[in-house]
């Protein structure tokens, strides 16, 4: 897949489809661009909504491409053409090559007065590129994503556009790569595959600064790593944590992110309903997205040493599970009573937080699928951020420039209290209301002193609904961009 820059006119384009952007003004669907169509065209367009066309986001329409070199125009809609943000731009742009699979060559002619406006256009339409086949019998099976996409823009050699581009592709790649994760069925992806999935993912990259280590299930044991272990012993595929470090030369910060991975989520001895836990596959997206990030900021160079943490685990059924009211001891001495061993993602946090915390990072962000109750709070496409309040402002400025959704949420006292236990130092579980805030308070008893944020990505991390923008039914891929732009901002700040 190929992203480049032209200022030749759409019209003229040699590609298979031409891409523009219809906006909703004044009760009417208008072209933006449209000057730049044939007289022909334009009449044809005159009355869009003859032809049905509303320019409501998500609509993408298909009209022969009279006039044009391509042999379709394909329009767009971005919505309310006062409110054409740079993040509008990119699902548009993602909603328009994901209905295009199958096209080899796409042109976009989208406003792109600005980097930030090629930036946006390059991403979405990466992003909306995007299938996964690995299951397909044969390839006629599923259609292939489009090949190779050119922007129009008045300054195709400017170098801040240039950069854009190069960025924005690096950063689809890991997008893409957390989302073929997320959607890889449990019995390829189990931890030790994980592990060998990092490893490839590292050596793949080519880039430079990066090294993988492994903790397997003895090493977890002789470390103290209780949380892993006790999640992890139900299964006869045993837990790992993996270390991902990038460490360039001289670099100006040190961040830490830790990542949720449960291979498969039966809940354990509290075993889930039957119905939707197929999708319990998704529960190792917090670390699918750490695993890429740190591969794209090496990709990137970034001056930022960046370490993940994978806490990978199978939680299973069986003879050798843990049981409710069994008691762990997490690294670095917590005890904590498993009151429901469906909690567990918070477990295995705990072991990899406090492990990122003894290298003294500057900051620790911890990515999870943890918790249902993100989704009865925030719904499908809204991910929160709870943790210091100076770290949770700089999490959701981070979404703010990439253009994802992340709300600001407290973390109460009074709800510490909910998790006492009659035996330990903790319980893994509290009051049912509350849950996804209780959840955090849980996670920062095991950061101390150092900045930390949670991110509960429930629900957005896996799209078991209809694709929407750039993106697609399974895995999306959030939190790569948010993380991504957290680093880079320390960057300069530090």
């Amino acid at each position: 897949m190929t992203v480049s820059l032209t200022s030749h006119d759409p019209a003229r384009l040699a590609v298979d489809a031409l891409v523009v952007a219809v906006a909703q003004q004044d009760g009417a669907a208008v072209v933006l661009g449209a000057d730049r169509l044939p007289k022909e065209l334009r009449t044809q367009l005159t009355d869009a909504a003859v032809l049905g066309i509303t320019g409501a986001a998500d609509e993408v329409r298909r009209l022969p491409g009279t006039g044009l070199a391509a042999k379709v125009l394909v329009l767009t809609g971005v919505g309310a053409a006062d409110k054409v943000t740079p993040e509008v731009l990119r699902r548009a742009a993602g909603a328009a090559t994901r209905e295009l699979a199958g096209t080899a060559k796409v042109g976009i002619a989208f406003p792109t007065d600005d980097v930030a406006s090629v930036s946006a256009v390059a991403e979405g339409a990466l992003f909306g590129a995007y299938s996964y086949t690995r299951y397909r019998a044969s390839e006629a099976a599923a259609q292939a994503p489009v090949a190779a996409i050119q922007i129009v823009t008045a300054h195709p050699r400017d170098h801040a556009a240039i950069g854009a581009v190069a960025r924005a592709e690096v950063v689809a790649a890991a997008v893409h790569g957390t989302r073929d994760l997320v959607n890889a069925a449990p019995n390829d992806l189990y931890p030790a595959a994980f592990a060998e999935a990092a490893k490839a993912a590292v050596k793949d990259s080519g880039a430079k600064g990066l090294k993988v280590t492994v903790l397997d299930d003895k090493a977890l044991v002789a470390g103290g790593y209780g949380g892993l272990v006790g999640v992890g012993q139900g299964s006869v595929r045993g837990p790992r944590l993996v270390k991902v470090a990038y460490s360039p030369s001289r670099p100006k910060a040190k961040v830490a992110l830790v990542g949720k991975g449960i291979t498969f989520d039966s809940g354990g001895i509290s075993i889930k309903p039957a119905a939707g836990m197929e999708a319990m596959k998704s529960d190792m997206a917090g670390a699918a997205a750490v695993l890429h990030t740190v591969v794209a900021a090496a990709r990137l160079e970034l001056p930022v040493a960046v370490t993940g943490w994978l806490c990978l685990a199978e939680n299973m059924p069986s003879g050798s599970a843990q049981r409710p009211s069994d008691v762990l001891t997490i690294r670095g001495g917590k005890t904590v009573e498993v009151l429901n061993t469906d909690a567990e993602g918070r477990l295995v946090m705990a072991d990899g937080l406090v492990a990122a915390i003894e290298e003294k990072p500057d900051v620790v962000i911890d990515i999870a699928t943890l918790t249902g109750a993100q989704l009865v709070a925030l719904g499908h496409r809204v991910s929160a951020v709870m943790g210091t309040d100076d770290v949770r402002a700089e999490v959701v400025a981070a979404a703010e420039t990439s253009g994802e959704l992340f709300w600001p949420m407290p973390l109460p006292a009074d709800l510490r209290a909910g998790l006492k236990s009659k035996v330990a130092d903790l319980a893994n579980i509290g009051d049912r209301f509350g849950g996804m805030l209780t959840a955090g308070i849980f996670l920062q008893e095991f950061v101390g002193e150092t900045p930390w944020a949670h991110l509960d990505v429930a629900g957005p991390a896996y799209n078991e609904r209809t694709a929407h923008g750039y993106t697609p039914v399974g895995g999306t891929g959030v939190g790569v961009r948010t993380l991504l732009a957290l680093i880079e901002g320390r960057a300069p700040a530090a």
